[in-house]
């Protein structure tokens, strides 16, 4: 989208869960002892986007992360359609936990939705 540059950095896909420790800098014990799959992961991930796609030193204004189970199969012992999605900016971390069902594509899709949904209510939130 022309002119998208102007707002969006840039971002970070860690579907790999080392990767959200070397990229993002989620801690290793958390990671370990939790799974991928959890709030705290959701809030450090966010807050590593933050800080992955700084420029001149100066972090991100927003990061947004996503974690969660969409199948097929249960995950670090969650359920399919587990998810969780971290909002981070200057005001602090929130993360917000979703139940979600559906077929894999339309349960990811979902998330993507929902994740804006929760990005709005955050910046909503923050402006008042």
């Amino acid at each position: 989208m022309p002119g998208a540059s102007r707002v969006v950095n840039g971002g970070v896909v860690a579907y790999n869960t080392a990767l959200k420790h070397s990229l993002l800098g989620v801690d290793a014990a958390l990671l370990a002892s939790r799974g991928a799959v959890d709030p705290d992961v959701a809030a450090a991930m966010a807050d590593g986007v933050r800080r992955a796609c700084a420029v001149d030193g100066v972090p991100a204004s927003i990061g947004l992360a996503t974690t969660g189970v969409a199948g097929p199969d249960p995950q670090d012992g969650k359920p399919v359609g587990t998810v969780f999605v971290g909002v981070s900016t200057e005001a602090g971390t929130r993360v917000f936990d979703l139940t979600l069902g559906g077929p894999r594509n339309a349960l990811r899709r979902r998330v993507v939705s929902e994740s804006l949904v929760q990005l709005k209510k955050v910046l909503t939130e923050t402006d008042t």
